[in-house]
């Protein structure tokens, strides 16, 4: 009997041995701006959604407050996903030298078909009425070169004004955007979602212009990757994006919307009485299948071009990899 537990502790053994090591789940971490423009902070929020999430790779949200900042992170290794836009994108391939990004994903469309758009707003009490009243007056982004940057400056050039010389630009987190203008330290300020529909800044400022009247639409903000991060990790990546876009379906579905909203409202300390525009046409768009508009993103991008701020035409088609996220998006039935 002693002889045949042995026998099988051995084969025990020899079995353990023999038996290929679990690969330990990639860890994936991904830059976000602000919320809820960006789901990224409470993307998998919703038990069940993100059904690949520890198994396969892990997903770890860092707060980065504007886009030029994520080439930097992504250049330098600090994030694997890095959300871009039209602005940003093109002076990471040309004046960072990122030729091997590769467009994976949408995260967010500004003016699309009737949803929001970034507001341009001054004071009531401001005398500013048209765009050429802006003539000598600051104006404030949350970065310079993001895409409400060359948004706000390709609406002003529209009416007359140009950069530099004919107006400033100070650089103002989106937090902070309201109090700035409202304590008169700044004429006009750029408001995203969820700011934009703050009661007492509606009462005292009013829009000037918005962000489609500048671009007419606009692929705000999209994730890239490295092309090397891609081909070593191409099955994880694809895991990551079919829960992505399930949360992107979830968090849309009206049936989900009081849900999600608490879930929001949890996460931005907003009332969620205050949150009822979000996952709505209020809000801005997310593409159900993540996938990005390319010949919006080239249209915004000669636009960026014509501005000077890029100096090369980019043909946006031979950075894309859209593949990734339509393999992910024809999983969930």
């Amino acid at each position: 009997m002693r002889g045949v537990v042995k026998t099988l502790m051995l084969l025990a053994l020899a079995v353990a041995l023999g038996a290929p090591a679990r690969a330990e789940p990639v860890k994936i971490r991904i830059g976000w701006v602000v919320a809820p423009a960006s789901l990224v902070p409470i993307l998998f929020s919703e038990p069940g959604v993100a059904k690949h999430l520890g198994q396969s790779y892990t997903f770890d949200p860092v707060y980065i407050s504007a886009s030029p900042a994520h080439i930097t992170a992504i250049a330098a290794g600090d994030i694997e996903v890095a959300a871009l836009n039209f602005a940003s994108f093109p002076s990471a391939i040309e004046n960072a030298g990122l030729t091997d990004l590769r467009i994976v994903c949408d995260e967010l469309e500004d003016g699309y078909d009737g949803y929001a758009t970034a507001q341009y707003m001054v004071r009531n009490d401001s005398g500013i009425k048209t765009i050429a009243d802006l003539k000598g007056k600051t104006v404030a982004v949350n970065g310079i070169g993001t895409g409400v940057d060359l948004g706000l400056r390709t609406g002003l050039l529209k009416g007359g004004l140009h950069y530099p010389g004919d107006f400033n630009i100070v650089e103002v987190p989106f937090p902070n955007m309201t109090p700035l203008l409202l304590e008169k330290k700044v004429d006009l300020v750029t408001e995203a979602l969820p700011f934009m529909y703050d009661a007492k800044l509606n009462q005292e400022a009013h829009t000037l212009l918005t962000l489609k009247d500048g671009l007419g639409g606009a692929e705000l903000s999209f994730w890239v990757m490295r092309k090397e991060f891609i081909d070593k990790n191409r099955p994880v990546v694809v895991d990551m994006l079919e829960d992505t876009v399930r949360a992107y379906r979830w968090y849309h579905d009206p049936a989900n919307h009081e849900k999600a909203v608490e879930i929001l409202s949890k996460f931005t300390k907003i009332p969620a009485d205050r949150l009822d525009w979000a996952f709505t046409k209020r809000d801005n768009y997310r593409d159900p299948d993540g996938i990005v508009d390319l010949a919006a993103l080239q249209r915004n991008i000669n636009a960026v071009h014509a501005l000077g701020f890029i100096k090369s035409d980019l043909d946006v088609s031979q950075y894309a990899d859209l593949s990734l996220v339509k393999e992910a998006a024809a999983r969930i039935k």
